[in-house]
């Protein structure tokens, strides 16, 4: 009932991850260009810095030259939230003339389009249908000069207010799996999801970063009651610990209270915080791989539509049609995600695995 494809029907190996390595080996990594591209280090920019749109218009040039394309001359971008894939467009904006959409399904609200600069945003994915006659309209070309950038996660993938919370719940599964198999017999389920749920949300942000990495080590330590939660909350809510790498400190003067399973991940984590590394919880990232992966084609073919969408990992039907008709004019596709390339790729051990972009999944939409 449903067609299944990979992203790489679209994409190849055109995408990169959290690290900024494209997966396509013939393209620059981060770590070959900073310089180049005149960045003061080799550090990991997040989406939202200027110093990310400027890396990934370089790998842009490189992809198009690699085809023996001329040179770009204006972009095309899709995503789903205003904040960073909003921000990450404006950027590339300063780089070349730009013209991106912002979608989510919100069924309760009335169907709307509204405008802001280079950006459309609606909250319909089928209108996304109206974006390409849009971008013509104000003067932007859909040929080999032009490339289209796709957000991956909640885009291309779990389409964001229709499928996103089965990317959601692949992470959660990867967290609590992480804490239990450390615990052992202590876990305590009740507590994990009372600390995750509670600390998962915007609120809270200026502690967590929005980082699923610290989320995890921050319940792990918490449910493993070397940093109680009464406790927790109590620092929190008064503003004595307003950041992770406080945190980590703190549990790092309570080593006597962890035991040895909890030691493991503590190092690795701690570890990981002192180089500076966004993702200091590989480990955790691991699983999430093996957690997202094996919800994508996991449903019989005959299920309905409705089922599928709150039990299995779709690929974008708006956003690989609109896709699928740039590519047929000679536009450049291109992926970014913000996944870590850790939970994104499989680990050399894992026989038979693909990449994210390289695993099948069915097309709804």
């Amino acid at each position: 009932m449903y067609p299944k494809h990979t992203l790489a029907d679209w994409l190849g190996d055109r995408i990169v991850y959290r690290n900024l390595v494209p997966a396509d080996p013939t393209l620059p990594s981060l770590g070959d260009v900073w310089q180049e591209i005149g960045l003061e280090s080799h550090r990991v920019p997040r989406k939202t810095e200027p110093a990310y749109a400027a890396a990934v218009f370089h790998f842009l040039q490189a992809a198009q030259t690699a085809r023996g394309a001329p040179p770009l001359r204006n972009l095309l971008f899709v995503g789903d939230t205003q904040m960073n894939d909003g921000t990450a467009a404006r950027n590339l904006a300063a780089h070349l003339p730009l013209r991106g959409f912002i979608g989510a399904d919100r069924p309760d609200e009335p169907e709307q389009v509204s405008y802001d600069g280079q950006l459309m945003i609606a909250n319909r994915w089928k209108r996304l249908t109206d974006f390409p006659a849009w971008a013509q309209r104000e003067g932007l070309t859909c040929d080999e000069r032009t490339a289209v950038l796709v957000d991956i996660d909640k885009t291309f993938i779990g389409a964001r207010g229709r499928n996103d919370r089965v990317i959601d719940a692949a992470r959660v599964a990867a967290v609590r799996q992480t804490v239990e198999e450390l615990l052992g017999g202590d876990f305590d389920e009740a507590g994990f999801r009372a600390v995750y749920d509670e600390l998962n949300r915007q609120n809270y942000h200026h502690f967590t970063a929005d980082n699923q990495d610290y989320l995890a080590y921050i319940c792990l330590m918490v449910v493993g009651g070397v940093f109680p939660a009464e406790e927790l909350w109590a620092e929190v809510q008064t503003g004595r610990l307003t950041g992770f790498t406080q945190f980590v400190t703190l549990c790092d003067t309570r080593r006597r209270r962890i035991g040895e399973g909890l030691a493991l991940a503590h190092r690795e984590v701690t570890t990981n915080v002192r180089q500076g590394d966004p993702t200091p919880f590989k480990s955790f990232r691991y699983r999430e791989y093996f957690t997202t992966v094996a919800r994508m084609d996991c449903l019989p073919d005959d299920t309905p539509e409705a089922d599928l969408l709150t039990g299995e990992i779709l690929i974008t039907g708006e956003v690989a049609r609109v896709v699928q008709w740039l590519s047929e004019r000679g536009v450049l596709t291109f992926g970014i995600s913000d996944k870590p390339d850790e939970a994104s790729l499989p680990p050399k051990t894992a026989q038979g695995k693909q990449p994210i972009h390289r695993a099948r999944m069915k097309v709804v939409g």
